[in-house]
Formats: structure tokens, C-alpha cells, sequence
């Protein structure tokens, strides 16, 4: 990203946004810790569980949501993480500034969507800058029970007014994602979980001597256990002072953090876990329904058990300087839509049914740019074929045109892919198209004929070789139903703000 980050008040406020953003991600493996001695279902399992989740903070959010929610079809599962800036709590009213430190209101010092996939086998943590300036929904205030009206305000103001579920809400009106949980974490629960884990070892190029931190290292490896660790993820005056390296530091402490919690027996040591439960538990707060549903946990602690820190990515979302205020940011567009429909559309696609050429899987490989689709638009939505044609051939898929298609019966159209009838090899084009849409559709032989057609010019501009012999030609009939394009391919604004839990040997 060319943009230098905004400084002035900005700055300031991000040096307490990464202390809280470095804890909830840590909170993130947390929630997936706590049920990790139960992943063997033993009765003595469920009970330790019960005991260590009653020990959590809950809150019921679901009654306080009075828009109307998204749908998550994907089996995927979406965790809010987020931290606040209230200095309630034993421990945190030291930091911070002043007025913070005097109960002057409450905010989201950081706000991240952990998405794991539905196979549980990955990970993705979505951050979102506190100084984001984006369209508020209605929200019930927390404290007075009134309806706010919808405003334009930094989206750290949503849990200032409307606690958890006005935040939950903004992201959701914002993001078109269903989110599923929440959990939060304070400072004091930050620098327990990192001592539960034997401290974080980081390096650095430089030694550190900041006063505001209270942080001094010296240049190279250095072990940080609680305090330190939390001075290092609110440290501001380093390198060249922007947001930007702050945020790459933090993502790669965070790095640290899921490399130790994966690593070893904490997870099925009932001694170590227990007593990282207990370091998290009086400082985190989750959803009741989370806390409740013994089986969601378990699946997660499950997939703890197999995923590999590898497989665990930090996002920062695409930004750009507000033009209105230095000090603030909006998200970039289209690529931070981008990035949403990939989560959107993260779904377990199953191998292809037998397609109507007789084959479970296509006889030959065959790549998205080898598949010429006309895209129909069944719906009463304006422009929606062009939309999902815009999609497809952002995925490689080579669009020949698009046009609209009505329900010779005159009813509501579910989504459809089809061939000629003469397409002996149609079947396999198809499923290549059926694999990369929600919701899965099986192919069929026959075509239609269109209400109207037009000519389609991609956007994109294509290096795959001109496709050679007889192609089918499918067609993808849009109907109420269609969900999305499965995203693969996202813009360079998120693959290089994207960190790798994986990452060794790298110093800050």
C-alpha cells in the first residue's frame, strides 16, 4: 500500500488499539483452548469443560439486534474478537490516557472477524482499523433501550453507544457476513494468557528504550512474558512510527502466539490447559450461546487438534486515507468486497455428482479459462448477470455474454447450469462452473432460450491461451437462490497485508 498511514489523533489511539488487538487474537485460540481437554468426549472431559466455561463472562446479544441478520450457509464459522478500552477490571485502569482512565465512555480498541473454515482446518483473522469511518446502522442503545437512527461515525463508536450487539450489527450491515459468536478480552487478561504460555519470544532489528511503553529491549531475540508483551504490542515510537509496521509487529507476535498454542501438549494436557483457562477466564467474555453449546466447542477443539499454524492468516483489511479526515480511514473499494465474498463464499465443495456425460469427474482436467459461460439473469434484480459474470471471470472462467431468462410459467427461478443436448463433454464444463458457485447446482442437458442477450467485455484481462477445438458453451441461469461465486483470487491490497502464522526467524 503507497498511503503512509494517518498519524496526529489517529496515532495516538492505535497505540491502544494494538495492545487490545494483540489480545483478542490471542483470544481467539483461547475460545478454542478451553474445550480442547474435551475433544476426547470422556464424561470427566465435560465435566472439567462445564467447570472451566463457567468461570467466562456471557452475555446474550441475539434480543438486542433489530436488523435483519445474514445467513450463513457455508458451514463456516465466524468468531468476533474484539477488545475495549474501558478500564474496568482489576488491572486495567493504569493504562491508557487519562480521561479513558476516568470512565469517559467505552470503545472497540480493536475489532477482528476470525473466520474458520467449515472443514475447521484454517483460519483467517480480519482486522478492522478502530478509525474507520463507515455508515452505522440503527442500534438499541445500551444504556437508555432507545433506537439510535443510523449515522456516519467511526465504527470503534458502535460499541461506545450500542455495546456488542450494535458492533455485531454495523459489521454485519457492512460486511454481508453472518456472525455466528463474540469474545472479548481486557488488558489483564492479555499479559495472564501470554504468562500462561511461558511468555513470547520475539526479535527485534533495534533495541527499544520507550518510556510511554515502559518497554526496554535490547537489539535481537528477547523473551517477553505479561507486562513486557503488552507494552511491545502498544509500542508506537519504533522504525519509522507508522501504523502500518505497528501492525505488521503485531501480526507477527501474533504469529508467535498461535505457533505455541498449536504447538506441544497444551491442548491435551489437562494440567497445562487448566491452568490457561483459568488465566483467561475472569478477563474474557463470550456469548452465552457459545458458552453454551458444548458441541460447537468441541468441533473447534477438534480443529485446533489439526490445524497447523500455517494455515492460520492475518488480514488487515484494505484501507485508504478518509479524504474528509488525515486522521481517519476508509476501506478500499472494490477490494475490501472482495475480501468479504471470499469469507461469504468459503464453502467444503464436494466432488461433483455423476454429470449427464456419464462422469463423477471430468474426463480430462479442465481450468476455468477453458470454460465459455453465458450468464443469464433469472431474477428480478437489474444488472445481476453482469454482477455475476464480473465475478466469474475475476475466477478465470471466460464469459461469451449475458442476457436474461423468465420462467416460461411465470415463477420464481432457482439457479440453474446447463448444456447442449449434443455437448457430449457438457457435463464436465459444467462441473468445473458447479464448483466454483453457491449454492451447489447439478448440470443438465438442454438448453434455453435467452429473453434477450447482450455482448459482455471483461475487465480482466486474460493470459490464457485461445481455447483450441469445440467448447461447450454453458449456461448459468442466476435465480433467487444463487448465493455467490466461490472467491479464490484477491486483489495485491489484501494478499500483501496478509501475514502467516507460520512465519520464523523474523525480526521486527
Amino acid at each position: 500500500m503507497s498511503e503512509q498511514p494517518p498519524r496526529g489523533r489517529r496515532a495516538k489511539q492505535q497505540t491502544k488499539a494494538n495492545s487490545s488487538e494483540k489480545k483478542m487474537r490471542v483470544l481467539a485460540w483461547v475460545s478454542i483452548a478451553v474445550t480442547g481437554i474435551v475433544v476426547t468426549g470422556s464424561l470427566s472431559g465435560y465435566t472439567f469443560y462445564r467447570q472451566a466455561v463457567s468461570g467466562f463472562h456471557t452475555e446474550d446479544v441475539g434480543k438486542k439486534i433489530h436488523n435483519p441478520r445474514p445467513v450463513n450457509q457455508t458451514g463456516a464459522l465466524n468468531v468476533l474478537l474484539v477488545g475495549s478500552d474501558t478500564r474496568d477490571g482489576k488491572g486495567n485502569a493504569k493504562y491508557g490516557q487519562v480521561d479513558a482512565r476516568r470512565g469517559a465512555g467505552k470503545r472497540t480498541d480493536t475489532i477482528i472477524l476470525m473466520h474458520i473454515s467449515p472443514a475447521r482446518d484454517g483460519a483467517k483473522l480480519i482486522s478492522f482499523p478502530r478509525d474507520s469511518m463507515v455508515d452505522i446502522p440503527k442500534c438499541q442503545n445500551e444504556q437508555t433501550g432507545a433506537i439510535m437512527p443510523p449515522r456516519r461515525d467511526m465504527i470503534n463508536s458502535a460499541y461506545n453507544y450500542g455495546g456488542i450487539s450494535c458492533t455485531i450489527t454495523t459489521l454485519e450491515t457492512l460486511t454481508d457476513i453472518r456472525i455466528d459468536h463474540f469474545a472479548e478480552v481486557d488488558f489483564s487478561g492479555f499479559k495472564n494468557i501470554v504468562d500462561a504460555l511461558g511468555g513470547i519470544e520475539i526479535c527485534l532489528k533495534s533495541g527499544v528504550d520507550d518510556k510511554k511503553s515502559k518497554l526496554t529491549l535490547p537489539p535481537g531475540k528477547s523473551l517477553l512474558k505479561g507486562e513486557q508483551a503488552l507494552g511491545f504490542v502498544r509500542l508506537r515510537a519504533y522504525g519509522d512510527g507508522s501504523d502500518i509496521q505497528r501492525i505488521r509487529r503485531q501480526q507477527l507476535f501474533l504469529s508467535k502466539v498461535v505457533q505455541k498454542a498449536t504447538s506441544g501438549d497444551l491442548l491435551t494436557n489437562p494440567g497445562k490447559l487448566s491452568g490457561f483457562i483459568d488465566a483467561a477466564a475472569g478477563s474474557v467474555t463470550m456469548d452465552s450461546d457459545l458458552a453454551k453449546d458444548t458441541e460447537k466447542l468441541l468441533q473447534i477443539a477438534s480443529s485446533a487438534k489439526a490445524m497447523t499454524s500455517g494455515a492460520v492468516k492475518f488480514i488487515t483489511i484494505p484501507w485508504a486515507p478518509d479524504p474528509e479526515d488525515s486522521n481517519r480511514v476508509v476501506w478500499r473499494q472494490p477490494d475490501a468486497k472482495q475480501l468479504f465474498d471470499m469469507i461469504k463464499t468459503d464453502v467444503d465443495i464436494p466432488d461433483p455428482e455423476p454429470s449427464a456425460s456419464g462422469t463423477a469427474k471430468p474426463k480430462k482436467t479442465i481450468k476455468p479459462e477453458q470454460v465459455q459461460i453465458q450468464v443469464l439473469n433469472g431474477t428480478k434484480t437489474f444488472g445481476k448477470a453482469k454482477e455475476v459474470a464480473d465475478a466469474l471471470s475475476k475466477e478465470g472462467f471466460k464469459v461469451v455474454g449475458v442476457g436474461n431468462y423468465a420462467d416460461p410459467a411465470g415463477g420464481a427461478l432457482k439457479t440453474q447450469l446447463r448444456f447442449g443436448k449434443k455437448a457430449d463433454d457438457g457435463g464436465d464444463y459444467a462441473a468445473v462452473v458447479a464448483k466454483a458457485m453457491t449454492p451447489k447446482v447439478t448440470a443438465a442437458k438442454g438448453g434455453v432460450k435467452p429473453t434477450s442477450t447482450d455482448t459482455y467485455t471483461s475487465n480482466v484481462t486474460s493470459t490464457a491461451p485461445p481455447t483450441t477445438g469445440k467448447v461447450p458453451v454453458i449456461q448459468l441461469i442466476v435465480g433467487e437462490d444463487f448465493s455467490g461465486v466461490k472467491v479464490t483470487k484477491l486483489p495485491d491490497s489484501v494478499e500483501n497485508n496478509t501475514v502467516s502464522a507460520n512465519q520464523k526467524n523474523v525480526c521486527a
